[in-house]
């Protein structure tokens, strides 16, 4: 169930990947343990109408946001919060200068949610070279 959401002002893909920043943050997490890979899904969404701070036209932000199901200690959404922004920070580097990087931890609550996939079982079947068999592909 874990969503990885990079929302970023549209003067940021100027000055970085934005499909690099989205492969850096999904490992990153993966790379935690805290989200499982069979469940994880990373997204960037471009904010074309934005205003940072004075306006100027350097002025951006990347606003990360990781959802994730209920049941996790604190100590383990700290790690991934942390883990995501040292990512961040370095696969920008100097780019970072006139951004505003945030990441925020976001917890799901399964009273509202429904949720429906079969991405685990199709995994599994890659790893044992049975891909398509049972699904059509």
């Amino acid at each position: 169930m874990p969503h990885l959401i990079l929302e970023h002002s549209a003067n940021v893909s100027d000055v970085a990947d934005i499909a690099g920043l989205v492969a850096v943050l999904h490992q990153a997490a993966l790379a935690t343990g805290i989200a499982p890979l069979d469940a994880l899904r990373t997204r960037a969404a471009q904010r074309d109408i934005y205003a940072v701070g004075d306006q100027h036209p350097k002025n951006g932000f990347i606003a990360v946001t990781a959802r994730l199901g209920a049941g996790r200690v604190e100590a383990d959404k700290q790690r991934l919060i942390a883990a995501l922004m040292a990512a961040l920070s370095d696969a920008l580097g100097e780019a970072q200068d006139t951004l505003m990087l945030s990441v925020e931890y976001q917890e799901i609550d399964p009273t509202f949610r429904i949720n429906k996939n079969n991405l685990r079982s199709v995994i599994a079947e890659r790893n044992t070279g049975h891909e398509g068999e049972e699904h059509g592909g």
